[in-house]
């Protein structure tokens, strides 16, 4: 059953190309572990993917390679940052050689 106070899709703000876009979000270890299982999935199993909440979507063609960075800063505090960077995949095709 669909929450009558929730906004349904098509009243979601998509993120498209031309736009400027940023969310942090602070979650505990067991919900950002089913976020990157779900985003893993996706990257898995095709060539474009969708990230989205109630309020927003963004849909993106990534293409390769993919750029993953794992930075271990062990000094004070230690911090482990995983950085995953997606190359948009170009929508251009090369001109005929005739």
């Amino acid at each position: 059953m669909s929450d009558p106070e929730a906004p349904d899709e098509a009243e979601r703000t998509t993120i498209r190309t031309g736009r400027a876009f940023e969310q942090t979000y602070r979650l505990d270890a067991a919900e950002a572990g089913r976020f990157l299982i779900d985003l893993g999935e996706q990257l898995r199993d095709g060539d474009d993917l969708t990230i989205a909440t109630d309020e927003w979507e963004l849909p993106f063609a990534f293409g390769e390679p993919v750029e993953l960075e794992v930075d271990f800063d062990g000094v004070g505090d230690p911090e482990l940052e995983i950085e995953l960077e997606l190359p948009g995949r170009p929508d251009e095709r090369a001109p005929d050689v005739e």
